[in-house]
């Protein structure tokens, strides 16, 4: 199943536009899209405005591939689980979100290898048809590193004028 999830703050219908007309026209059954409160509403696959916690983490689960938009939620959580994830960012600039803080974080994932990456609908309907070679990376843990852990807790304790040592 390929899982389709706009996150939480608001719809996503630029994204869900294109995927639904690419369901529509490869006449695919397994898509599932989670669209957001108030937004258009596809017309050629299943969907929900919102998922309970409980069942959306059960269809990420049983998903072979997350389509999704730029959230650090939604990516994060495909790592973890080890799915081959597709992000196509919000933009703020067409009211898609409040700052252009996704497409920051898009490139960055991009260019550490962990994430397939659409800036737009070109872009998304082409990877779209490329779906099924699209492949995971190795998942990652479920707790952050202990040097990440310490180097943060330096810094707070720096901030704070208080020295840790």
């Amino acid at each position: 199943m390929i899982f389709v999830t706009v996150g939480t703050d608001m719809p996503f219908d630029r994204m869900m536009k294109e995927i639904d007309r690419w369901v529509g026209e490869t006449g695919r059954k397994d898509v599932f899209a989670q669209i957001g409160e108030g937004g258009w509403q596809p017309r050629h696959m299943p969907f929900v405005e919102f998922l309970e916690p409980v069942e959306f983490k059960k269809r990420f689960a049983e998903s072979t591939l997350i389509v999704g938009h730029a959230g650090m939620g939604t990516i994060l959580s495909a790592l973890l689980h080890g799915k081959p994830i597709l992000v196509m960012p919000k933009k703020a600039s067409l009211g898609e979100h409040r700052n252009e803080h996704q497409t920051a974080t898009a490139k960055r994932m991009m260019e550490l290898g962990n994430v397939n990456v659409a800036f737009d609908e070109t872009e998304l309907r082409a990877k779209l048809d490329q779906v099924d070679d699209l492949r995971a990376r190795d998942p990652i843990g479920p707790h952050a590193s202990g040097g990440l852990v310490d180097g943060i807790r330096d810094f707070i304790f720096q901030a704070r004028g208080n020295n840790r040592h």
